[in-house]
C-alpha cells in the first residue's frame, strides 16, 4: 500500500496557487525563488572556482564546480569586502551560501555569504583545539610574560636567511639603533616538517643564552603558509626558553599559536624589530633635551648664585666703618641716657620740693608759733579732750617757742 504524501502549510499555499489560475513567468520565478530560499537553509558547499568575474560594481560571479557538476554563485560587494584574500580561478573553496534564483532570467544559483579556501575548517578547528589546550596548561599566562629589555646588549632573530622578513627586521634595526649586536638562527620557515627545525632554532638560542631577546619572524601568508608556528612542538619551544621573545609573524591581521606563546607580540616583523629597539634618535633627542634641560638649570642656579652675592656685597661693611657706625650709636646712647637722667632728676626734686611743701604744711610747730599749744600729761601722752584731765594733774604745755608745767585746778566739759 502506498503510503500517503504530507504536505507543508506552505507547499499547499503554492500548490492552490498554482492550480488556480494561470501564472505569468515573472510570478512563476518568485514563486520559485521563495520555495528555493525557504526550503534551504544556510549551509556550506565545496567546489572549484570556475569563469571568474569581477563585476565593475564589485560583485564575484563565477561557478562552483565538481567533476560531475556546476552550480552559478555570485558573491555581493558587501560580502566579497570582508574577506582578506582573493579567489582566483581553480582555486578549491569552501562557502557558506543560501540557495536563490536570479528571477530576471530564471538561474538557479548560490549566493555566497563567506568564502574560504577549502582544508581551511580543518586546520582552523585544529588551530582552536591546539590553542584551547595549551591556554588549559597555562602557556598563555600574562603572569609568565617576561618583559622585553628596555636597551637589549643582543638580539638573536630566528628565521630564514632568505626571508624577505629578515631583510625588513635588518633595516629597521639598523635604523633605530646600529650599535645592537645581532645572532641569526638560520631555519626554514615554511615547508611540510619545518616546525622541527623551528623548534630546535629557538633551543639553540636559549642553551647559547647569548641574547636577552629573541625575535621569532616570517612574513605575510596564507594559512597553510603559516601553519608552521601553529604547531605544538614550536609553542613548547617558544614556553621554554628563558630568554624574552617576541612573536613577529605574518600580517597585523594573523593569528598563531606563537604569538599567543611569546611574550609579546608585533603585528608585523618589522614592527618586532622596533618593539625590541630603543629609536636611537629619539634617544638623541632625548639626551639633547636633558643637555639643554641642564645647561638651564645650571645657569639659573648661576644667576641666582651672582644675585646672592651681589646682595651680600651691598651689606659687606669694612671695619672701621663698623667702628664709626658703633660710635656714632655709642654717642647717641649716652645723649639719650644723659637726657634721661637729667629727666628723671627734675622730675625727683619737684617730687621732693612737693613733700617738703606737705610736710612744713603739717608740721605742728608751725602751727604753735602762731599762737598755739599742746598739752601732755606726764607721760607724755599729747591731751585732746578735758575728759583726760582731773583736778590737780601735772601737764606740760608746749608752744612755738619754749614750754612750761601747769597743774590742773578745775576741769570743764
Amino acid at each position: 500500500m502506498t503510503e500517503p504524501t504530507l504536505y507543508t502549510e506552505k507547499q499547499i499555499r503554492t500548490t492552490k496557487i498554482l492550480t488556480a489560475k494561470i501564472l505569468t513567468v515573472s510570478e512563476l520565478n518568485r514563486l520559485a525563488n521563495q520555495v528555493l530560499t525557504q526550503s534551504f537553509p544556510l549551509f556550506w558547499i565545496s567546489g572549484e572556482v570556475s569563469n571568474l568575474t569581477r563585476a565593475a560594481s564589485g560583485h564575484w560571479y563565477f561557478s562552483l564546480k565538481d567533476a560531475g557538476a556546476q552550480v552559478r554563485c555570485v558573491m555581493f560587494k558587501g560580502r566579497n569586502s570582508y574577506l582578506d584574500w582573493s579567489p582566483k580561478e581553480g582555486d578549491k573553496v569552501e562557502a557558506r551560501c543560501t540557495v536563490t534564483l536570479y528571477e530576471a532570467r530564471g538561474d538557479f544559483q548560490l549566493t555566497i555569504e563567506f568564502l574560504q579556501r577549502a582544508g581551511m575548517g580543518v586546520l582552523f578547528e585544529a588551530f582552536e583545539k591546539l590553542k584551547s589546550k595549551l591556554q588549559q596548561e597555562g602557556l598563555f599566562d600574562a603572569a609568565l610574560k617576561k618583559p622585553l629589555p628596555a636597551h637589549p646588549k643582543k638580539i638573536g632573530i630566528v628565521t630564514s636567511p632568505d626571508a624577505a622578513a629578515l631583510r625588513d627586521v635588518l633595516t629597521t634595526l639598523k635604523r633605530r639603533m646600529p650599535s645592537i649586536p645581532i645572532v641569526i638562527y638560520p631555519t626554514p620557515v615554511q615547508g611540510k616538517g619545518v616546525a622541527i627545525q623551528i623548534a630546535d632554532a629557538i633551543q639553540l638560542a636559549n642553551e647559547r643564552a647569548e641574547c636577552d631577546v629573541l625575535i621569532i619572524c616570517r612574513g605575510g601568508g596564507s594559512i597553510e603558509d603559516l601553519w608552521q608556528f601553529n604547531e605544538e612542538i614550536v609553542a613548547r619551544a617558544i614556553a621554554e626558553c628563558a630568554i624574552a621573545t617576541i612573536s613577529g609573524v605574518g600580517h597585523e591581521t594573523d593569528f598563531t599559536i606563537c604569538d599567543f606563546v611569546a611574550d609579546v607580540r608585533a603585528a608585523t616583523p618589522t614592527a618586532a624589530a622596533e618593539l625590541v629597539t630603543p629609536s636611537r634618535d629619539n634617544l638623541l633627542n632625548v639626551l639633547n633635551q636633558l643637555k639643554q634641560q641642564l645647561a638651564r638649570n645650571m645657569q639659573y642656579l648661576l644667576n641666582q648664585r651672582e644675585q646672592t652675592l651681589d646682595y651680600l656685597a651691598r651689606r659687606l661693611t669694612s671695619p672701621l666703618q663698623l667702628i664709626e657706625q658703633q660710635k656714632t650709636q655709642l654717642t647717641q646712647m649716652a645723649y639719650r641716657l644723659n637726657t634721661a637722667i637729667n629727666q628723671q632728676l627734675q622730675v625727683k626734686q619737684q617730687n621732693l620740693l612737693r613733700l617738703n611743701q606737705n610736710l612744713t604744711h603739717l608740721n605742728p610747730q608751725a602751727v604753735l608759733t602762731r599762737g598755739y599749744a599742746f598739752v601732755q600729761n606726764k607721760t607724755g601722752v599729747i591731751i585732746t579732750s578735758s575728759k583726760q584731765l582731773q583736778t590737780g594733774d601735772e601737764v606740760k604745755l608746749t608752744f612755738g617757742v619754749g614750754s612750761a608745767d601747769a597743774t590742773i585746778d578745775k576741769t570743764s566739759q
